[in-house]
């Protein structure tokens, strides 16, 4: 069936709600509810599995408080609503699912108890909900909104893949509720890095920033075709680990997930940077990382120690570079996307993370993207670093990396910028991947520096300014006061340490102690 305007009918419901106010509330008021459908209907899935092996399956919910004990509406006028639904879902589910013991119809119903030997696929219930809300106030306008959600159906192949396009305009419309930094990158983009990735089924994927499980799901998708057998699919169910700390990107990935068929995501609840990166072991690193950390943002001074002080910053995405530096196994591949910043940025961390990057491991590939990739979220400029854990073949001494490829993605024709009515597809990376596959330098009056390659040494020579093939300026760019201020200051530090650099240069060679 079409669920293209589905989205779109329950947000129309919910402005008449008193107790829904903005866009944060009525995605965290729908996505809950997806979650409990999502669930119901994988339990289908364990319910025959266990009839089949002739063993019982029986759920972490309760019974009377299951989805398809409470939420079907047969049209005979039992089904619950008004205040009735509301005192259920308010007095008796949520503080069900939240550990709480209740008296419902009579009976006493036990709140749900996890403990270390609850199977993840149940304990997920709980995780997802310790931080979630029921906003509605309004109990008629709450069951008009559930009688939507039970017309997608989830155990149908058809509904299932039209549901991933209404899912991605969920995680899209969560933009303007979330904080600054923090973007949803188009599936065309994960889908890209995926792909020259190339992760294989009995690898570990990681994601130590998954938001919504974007970069998941399309290494899930990516490895679905190698699964050929039993065996296979339990590869596949243990393909992919996340991480993600805010509570309604983690729901919303836990039922991204679901929706891939993985039976007990495993993505935890918590900050990545909270672990100090010499507490890790063999077990937690991962044979290939695809990121987009948050960038923009800053950290404190607690969180910083948790790494080497040569790699301690303020900007977040630094320390989540060094963080994977840490977590990638010997001979793992990554591809993260970091602002440009990083690219030109002096100060010392960055310089010697950007060292790390040439001495440490091979970082054979560094991809410059349209800065409306992102728009209309933000403006700032974006890149692409593709790195693997091991020495290239014919690095020099001291170095991993032999060279390093520099490619400008330049906007597609017959575009401008990239916007909501006009995003990024897959067809957009097309050049890149012609390129991949034979690369050579593109150099012209006309285009500028579009491709480029460097040595590792060469590139250590320039201050690791890692600024290379930049975009032409045609015309000028007008950007948010903050974000003009925050690029005044990296560029202007840039330039400070490029002229320190030359005459620290310039009075060696004439002998001139330094007088500065």
């Amino acid at each position: 069936m079409a669920v293209n305007n589905i989205i779109k009918r329950i947000q129309n419901i919910m402005r008449s709600d008193a107790g829904i106010n903005g866009d944060a509330q009525r995605i965290e008021q729908m996505t809950w509810m997806f979650f409990l459908k999502v669930y119901d209907t994988q339990e289908e899935t364990w319910e025959y599995k266990a009839y089949k092996e002739k063993k019982e399956y029986k759920s972490i919910i309760p019974e009377p408080l299951r989805w398809r004990n409470w939420a079907i509406d047969e049209k005979d006028g039992q089904a619950l609503t008004g205040d009735d639904l509301l005192n259920f879902i308010n007095n008796i589910l949520f503080p069900v699912i939240k550990g709480q013991n209740v008296e419902y119809q009579g009976k006493e119903i036990k709140g749900i108890i996890v403990t270390a030997d609850t199977p993840r696929s149940k304990s997920i219930v709980q995780e997802t909900f310790a931080d979630l809300n029921q906003y509605m106030k309004d109990g008629t306008l709450l069951r008009q909104v559930v009688n939507i959600v039970n017309e997608i159906e989830f155990d149908d192949a058809d509904d299932r893949h039209t549901f991933g396009d209404i899912y991605e305009g969920i995680l899209k419309d969560l933009q303007s509720a979330g904080n600054a930094g923090e973007f949803y990158t188009p599936r065309a983009l994960t889908d890209f890095i995926v792909k020259m990735l190339d992760p294989k089924l009995g690898e570990t994927f990681g994601d130590f920033t998954s938001g919504t499980g974007g970069f998941l799901t399309s290494a899930l998708n990516h490895m679905m075709p190698q699964v050929k057998s039993a065996a296979d699919n339990e590869k596949f169910q243990k393909a992919v680990i996340g991480q993600e700390w805010k509570p309604l990107p983690y729901l919303l990935s836990i039922t991204n997930l679901l929706l891939h068929d993985i039976e007990a995501p495993n993505i935890r609840h918590c900050d990545s940077l909270g672990t100090n990166v010499s507490d890790f072991k063999d077990s937690d690193k991962v044979d290939v990382i695809g990121m987009n950390p948050p960038y923009g943002g800053s950290t404190g001074t607690s969180v910083q120690s948790n790494f080497p002080s040569a790699y301690r910053s303020s900007e977040t995405a630094d320390l989540f570079i060094a963080l994977i530096m840490y977590r990638l196994k010997a001979g793992g591949r990554c591809g993260v996307i970091i602002p440009d910043g990083f690219l030109f940025g002096t100060d010392g961390a960055k310089l010697a993370l950007k060292e790390a990057l040439l001495r440490k491991f091979n970082l054979h590939t560094i991809i410059r993207l349209p800065g409306s990739i992102f728009s209309p979220y933000t403006s700032i400029a974006t890149n692409v670093l593709f790195f693997n854990n091991e020495k290239a073949e014919g690095a020099p001494e001291g170095f991993n990396t032999k060279e390093t490829w520099f490619y400008r993605l330049d906007m597609p024709e017959g575009y401008k910028h990239f916007s909501k009515t006009k995003p990024m597809k897959v067809e957009h990376c097309e050049p890149i991947e012609k390129w991949w596959a034979d690369r050579k330098e593109i150099i012209s009056d006309e285009a500028g520096e579009k491709s480029k390659v460097f040595t590792a040494q060469q590139l250590l020579d320039i201050d690791c300014n890692f600024d290379q093939c930049k975009f032409p300026k045609d015309e000028i760019e007008v950007l948010p006061p903050d974000e003009l201020l925050r690029q005044y200051h990296e560029k202007r530090t840039a330039l400070d340490h490029k002229i320190d650099h030359t005459l620290s240069k310039i009075e060696q060679i004439l002998g001139i102690k330094d007088l500065r």
